[in-house]
């Protein structure tokens, strides 16, 4: 089946007496058992399983093409499971452009336990020289937020292999239907459902997908099962929802993502667009190769430094000032306010979302404002 008949029909696992073409909501947090003390339903509790978890779970390993997946209650618990499945002592290889929360963790919640070392993996051929030892993995973000660099997954998948690590993929900004990168080579792709997944910005999520049930998947669902940092069944529900429609909202988010930045690439105001639609993008080829489409998320640098990004922002009248992203409606952020004092995002880069509004008057917003 093509993406978007799995989309919508992955996710109908209907088991009712009542005819119900969409999967009811299941609130029950307990299930019954038999006489024997067996499960016939197939769930024991709802942190453990739950019918609309399963179905999400079901739905978002089949997009990835993986073969078993985790939901989590947000993104962030869905990366923190990964990195505490791992043993103390272990070193990790990230991207120097990274997801702020993530690279957080990294340095404080695990900088005890875990080693980690941040580099450009856009440089393929530079990583080898950081594996030591202790190193287990390599955690890619392609592309990356927000700089929207792009890492070769095929490229990195062969190192992992060469060295017995596993490669873990932030694969939020494209979403399973841009971007599947087990595909390409690697053991577990990790998304914020709340992102496009979701896409309507009313439901918080995360998971993750494996190529393979090994012992570190083991790990990982054993901390998702006893840690219960799992999403409500309506969560579940939402999101189940939403993904019908993700294949066709993704094309929206892309047309009108190209469309403008090659408006913004050309403004006058503009320093410089990071989307690796660009020709001018520095890894369009790789983004070409292992892409579908280039999505609806970019970063601009605006001419002026700290102070004009700040009144660009403050002027555009469409474009929501607000986190997140991946939504139907267009939002913008100046990323070095939201990440603090330590961050190295630049003080005049704005993350922009494109959502689902029609270009022109998303354009001739920015054209008010940056005039």
């Amino acid at each position: 089946m093509k993406i978007e008949t799995i989309a919508i029909h992955a996710g109908n696992l209907v088991k009712s007496n009542t005819g119900d073409v969409t999967q009811p909501l299941s609130l029950s947090t307990t299930f019954f058992r038999d006489e024997n003390g067996g499960y016939p339903g197939g769930h024991m509790y709802s942190r453990v399983s739950n019918p609309n978890r399963s179905t999400l779970e079901n739905l978002l390993a089949t997009l990835d093409k993986g073969v078993d997946c985790c939901a989590f209650s947000s993104g962030n618990a869905a990366g923190m499971a990964v990195f505490q499945a791992l043993k103390p002592g272990s070193h990790i290889i990230a991207p120097d452009d990274m997801y702020w929360g993530f690279k957080k963790q990294l340095q404080t919640i695990f900088k005890d336990s875990l080693e980690i070392d941040f580099i450009d993996l856009t440089n393929a051929a530079g990583v080898a020289a950081y594996i030591k030892e202790n190193t287990v993995m390599i955690w890619i973000e392609t592309p990356s937020n927000p700089l929207l660099k792009i890492t070769d997954i095929k490229a990195l998948s062969k190192i992992t292999k060469e060295h017995d690590l596993v490669l873990a993929c932030d694969s939020t900004f494209a979403s399973p239907i841009l971007q599947q990168p087990i595909t390409l080579g690697a053991d577990i792709v990790m998304h914020s459902t709340t992102k496009y997944i979701g896409g309507h910005s009313d439901v918080l999520g995360g998971a993750l997908v494996t190529a393979r049930k090994d012992e570190l998947w083991e790990k990982i669902r054993n901390i998702q099962q006893i840690g219960g940092a799992v999403p409500s069944p309506f969560d579940s529900f939402l999101l189940v929802r939403s993904i019908k429609t993700l294949p066709y909202r993704m094309r929206g988010h892309c047309s009108n993502g190209l469309a403008l930045a090659q408006y913004l690439e050309k403004h006058p105001q503009i320093e410089a667009v990071y989307y690796p639609g660009l020709t001018s993008h520095p890894q369009h080829q790789i983004a070409k190769e292992q892409m579908s489409d280039f999505g609806g998320m970019m970063s601009v640098l605006i001419k002026g430094g700290f102070e004009e990004a700040k009144k660009v922002v403050n002027s555009v009248k469409l474009f929501a000032q607000a986190t997140s992203l991946g939504g139907i409606e267009s939002l913008i952020e100046h990323r070095a306010s939201v990440e603090g004092p330590d961050t190295k995002t630049p003080g005049n880069l704005l993350r922009i979302s494109v959502g689902l509004e029609h270009v022109d008057d998303l354009i001739e917003d920015f054209d008010q404002a940056l005039s």
